[in-house]
């Protein structure tokens, strides 16, 4: 079946394969994979602006750069069978205002999530199998800034229904919990670790078997969010790319993915290509680029220790060979064309996301 996009997509795997350039045993290891995404903002869109997310849309006006890159009907032919699915907080509110507009936020998703077709919110492995039994988009629903549930202690604790998955402690702006990794534009000094409260509120996570995301963090919060977190609990980094390929302040270092592989997490590579360096690797923004990062963390931490990440519809500028979720076969490309087994890339495509949270929410 072809969409908007006139890409078909898993139905059909050798139209598939000759709309990409690729390769059918490409797509026919992304339809036989579980393909878990550990960043998606799509649903950003839909409080701006009211953008439909179930039904099938184009690129947009800026083909596909800032938004336009997903919608569940895409996700769902493009094989992307599971996503963190991210409530993306506004620092600008008041505390009080923040905690009011992600409870409000969370019910909304969820109910999308209840009463749209072909799409299941699942809060543990076990919800997850039973929304891929059925055939559903399993939605693991998230936080993108610990700030959310700021506005006082215990709040983490009092997120309903177990609801959350993950959160990432840090977003853009230096919050309460801890400094962000992003330039401060007015050059502001400051201490650059996790506060009192950002320690506690790992803790917390912990606690309710939440995963603590650190993307996003300044490099002193990471690693005393090392230093106070379980070690039983796994760690993730669900959308980086990595600085021994691209220095850039917002990839992380070896130390920080072989920290992060020691507890058993992942670290997911966003598509973002100003921090994947494409233009420095190839000549223009492409897929190797994803590939060159994702493949250094494997060299770094094995495979058992890379995801994907996209970050797609998080305002980012995609590789221009994968504009959008239904040209995740060239990625595949890329690993098959370094001579991956077929085991590995599974890990890469979800194989890995899922061992973590079989460790974090059985």
């Amino acid at each position: 079946m072809r969409g908007r996009s006139g890409i078909p997509g898993i139905s059909d795997l050798s139209g598939w394969a000759q709309a990409l350039g690729v390769s059918t045993e490409a797509c026919e290891l992304v339809a036989a994979s579980e393909v878990v995404d550990l960043h998606l903002d799509l649903f950003i869109w839909n409080r701006l602006f009211g953008y439909d997310m179930s039904a099938e849309h184009g690129t947009g006006l800026f083909d596909a750069r800032f938004y336009g890159q997903t919608d569940l009907p895409r996700l769902r032919r493009g094989g992307v069978d599971s996503a963190f699915w991210s409530i993306t907080t506004n620092p600008f509110r008041t505390p009080e205002g923040r905690q009011r507009t992600f409870l409000g936020n969370l019910e909304r998703l969820r109910d999308f999530c209840e009463r749209t077709a072909g799409i299941s919110a699942v809060r543990n492995m076990g919800e997850y199998r039973a929304a891929r039994e059925a055939g559903d988009h399993a939605a693991w629903i998230v936080i993108q800034g610990g700030n959310a549930l700021d506005a006082g202690p215990g709040l983490v604790q009092a997120i309903p229904d177990d609801a959350v998955v993950q959160i990432t402690l840090v977003h853009l702006s230096t919050s309460s919990l801890g400094k962000t990794s992003a330039p401060d534009p007015f050059g502001r000094g400051g201490a650059t670790g996790l506060t009192a409260a950002g320690k506690e509120y790992v803790a917390a996570c912990d606690e309710r078997r939440i995963l603590v995301d650190l993307a996003h963090i300044h490099p002193d919060g990471f690693w005393d969010a090392v230093a106070v977190h379980d070690p039983s609990l796994p760690l993730v980094v669900t959308h980086t790319g990595v600085d021994a390929v691209t220095l850039h302040w917002r990839n992380i270092d070896d130390d920080q993915i072989r920290a992060v592989a020691a507890t058993g997490g992942t670290i997911g590579i966003i598509y973002e290509c100003s921090f994947l360096g494409g233009r420095k690797l190839s000549g223009g923004d492409l897929v190797d680029a994803v590939f060159a990062h994702i493949d250094h963390v494997v060299d770094v931490a094995g495979e058992d220790h890379a995801s994907l990440g996209s970050d797609w519809d998080g305002a980012i500028t995609t590789p221009r060979d994968m504009k959008t979720c239904l040209e995740l076969p060239r990625l595949v490309q890329q690993m098959l064309d370094a001579r991956w087994t077929h085991e590995r890339i599974g890990k890469v495509l979800g194989g890995n996301a899922l061992r973590m949270m079989e460790a974090i929410r059985p």
